[in-house]
């Protein structure tokens, strides 16, 4: 979106055209058992909106498989691009209850609500596939990677990132959103839909910081690794240990830090 702004600067200032990320609301809801349920409002970056609800529906332990959903359509009558419904399959049950203590989210934030282990554990479910080790250089090379790909990040400087990569460090997919939760919900939606899930190939990455909700999503994908450019927060640490997520922070072209054991991250140059 393009907006005139006042630009101040040591020895003048102008008014100029700028460029900010795009911010609007998506309601996700769920069709089951001939009904429809709301299941979320989250504040996103409009695009790649079938991969967020299917993303975040994975993530939240409403469905474990893409053979659940039917389908995913935009809100037609009228038609509305702010509101999706995931269509789930015949058979396929869903729980209102299930989400109904965590149905708003912020782009910053997240999940509202969920502050405990606890309630991570019970929707993470088993551990993460467990995978060969990787070199610590492996790391070094992601941001600059994942860099390139960031588009609407370069014109805005508004946007967090979550990319996908293989074991041998290429670029898999990279989605972009205004919150941090919903572009890692966006890459696994895509992972998901793709038929790619389990990854436990795979290794994701993100702009920001390490929150439990990311390191929580990463488990329900089944992603082994987890890689930041900031740092992770205490119950981030916690709940990659309990789950077997190797969790790498502050990572830099010349170093990372390694919050978990590094059994699975060979040491040296």
């Amino acid at each position: 979106m393009r907006v005139r702004i006042r630009r101040v600067e040591a020895s003048a200032e102008r008014i100029v055209e700028d460029v900010v990320a795009t911010e609007e609301p998506l309601e996700i809801r769920v069709a089951s058992g001939g009904q429809t349920h709301p299941a979320a409002v989250t504040m996103r970056t409009p695009g790649n909106d079938f991969e967020l609800a299917a993303g975040f529906l994975l993530s939240e332990s409403v469905i474990r498989s893409r053979e659940e959903i039917r389908a995913i359509r935009y809100c037609a009558e009228p038609q509305n691009y702010n509101v999706v419904t995931v269509h789930l399959e015949p058979g396929v049950l869903f729980d209102p209850a299930q989400l109904s203590r965590h149905v708003y989210t912020t782009s910053s934030c997240g999940i509202c609500g969920k502050a405990s282990l606890e309630r991570v554990r019970a929707v993470c479910g088993m551990p993460v596939v467990q995978s060969d080790p990787l070199p610590a250089t492996f790391f070094r090379s992601l941001p600059r990677l994942a860099r390139a790909e960031q588009s609407v990040f370069a014109r805005t400087g508004g946007l967090h990132a979550t990319a996908i990569f293989d074991r041998e460090g290429r670029l898999q997919l990279l989605r972009e959103d205004v919150g941090r939760h919903n572009a890692m919900d966006k890459a696994i939606g895509r992972l998901l839909l793709d038929g790619r899930l389990p990854g436990s190939e795979l290794v994701a990455w993100v702009s920001g910081r390490a929150s439990f909700e990311l390191v929580q999503k990463a488990v329900m994908a089944g992603i082994p690794v987890l890689a930041s450019v900031g740092a992770p927060s205490s119950l981030a640490v916690d709940l990659a240990r309990e789950m077997g997520l190797q969790l790498v922070g502050f990572v830099r072209e010349d170093r990372c830090n390694i919050y978990t054991p590094d059994t699975r991250v060979e040491r040296g140059v």
